[in-house]
């Protein structure tokens, strides 16, 4: 019988992408600081910031990507 319509599942490399995300947020050393400000906001907000969209981005490639 052809298996053409079965789903994959599992683990792709793919998902490393959220794991880069995951450290760069989570890590203190990146960002606990003030300078450089940007827009008056001290580094520590804007970087937060930054990654809710860099993290949008990640999440919307690995979903397409792996999306069945």
């Amino acid at each position: 019988m052809l298996e053409a319509g079965k789903k994959r599942g599992g683990w792709s490399w793919w998902y490393l992408l959220l794991l880069i995300q995951f450290v760069a947020v989570l890590w203190p050393p990146f960002f606990n600081r003030t300078e450089p400000h940007w827009v008056g906001m001290p580094f520590f907000y804007w970087y937060q910031l930054l990654w809710v969209i860099i993290g949008a981005v990640l999440t919307a490639i690995v979903y397409f990507v792996t999306e069945q």
